[in-house]
């Protein structure tokens, strides 16, 4: 294992020594040079949790929600519609309300777009009271070792803190009480870069346990 990280016993890969990074309005506004392919993942996914649980959604928290593409796509069919971000200065899509406790109300689902690998203490979204979470994060290649792991893209030293291949992210979400109904790499369909013959992003979603 690379100096400055470790292995969980669920098989997470987190870095130990960390520095605060700097989240602000500049650094959701960045999610803009993505263009019409931020609009297509934000309906993939769309279509992705209506597709895995089999029902439009009531309400819906995004975390993490960045520039609020996702948001805009998703007030289109879903009744009640809200945002968190550690940034709270990049301002909601229209229609959409701002939360700054996550934990207080109760969500059909909460998602976690390219978030779960920023998060000092992931485990803090055992609080949630949604029924379902859908999450998407770069798909970490643990069997391609360490020289691998010290040049890949979504490596970024104190910005992406956690990496999760499919079955760490399984035993985590069990750890939190959530289990798995759908993990795919969907979004490869746009994400996966040319000449890459192995998965870069790994999106699952999963159901709050029905005995806890």
């Amino acid at each position: 294992m690379l100096h400055n990280y470790k292995e969980l016993p669920n098989g997470v890969v987190t870095q130990v020594d960390r520095h605060p990074y700097k989240y602000d309005y500049d650094y959701s506004d960045s999610n803009n040079r993505f263009g019409e392919n931020a609009k297509r993942i934000s309906y993939l996914r769309l279509g992705y949790i209506v597709g895995a649980i089999g029902f439009i959604p009531k309400s819906l928290i995004d975390v993490g929600y960045g520039n609020g593409d996702f948001l805009e796509a998703a007030k289109n069919i879903i009744p009640n519609v809200y945002g968190n971000d550690v940034t709270d200065s990049y301002p909601l899509p229209e229609g959409c309300e701002f939360v700054h406790d996550i934990y207080a109300d109760e969500y059909d689902i909460a998602t976690f777009f390219d978030v779960l690998e920023h998060l000092p203490d992931p485990y803090e979204i055992k609080n949630l009271k949604a029924r379902y979470i859908s999450v998407s994060l770069p798909w970490f290649q643990k069997n391609l070792g360490d020289s691998w792991f010290e040049n890949w893209k979504h490596r970024k030293p104190d910005e992406h803190l956690n990496f999760f291949d499919a079955k760490s992210l399984t035993l985590f979400m069990d750890e939190v009480d959530y289990e798995p109904i759908s993990i795919t790499n969907i979004e490869d369909a746009i994400r996966k870069n040319t000449g890459q013959d192995y998965e870069n992003i790994l999106c699952g979603i999963f159901k709050k346990k029905q005995n806890v």
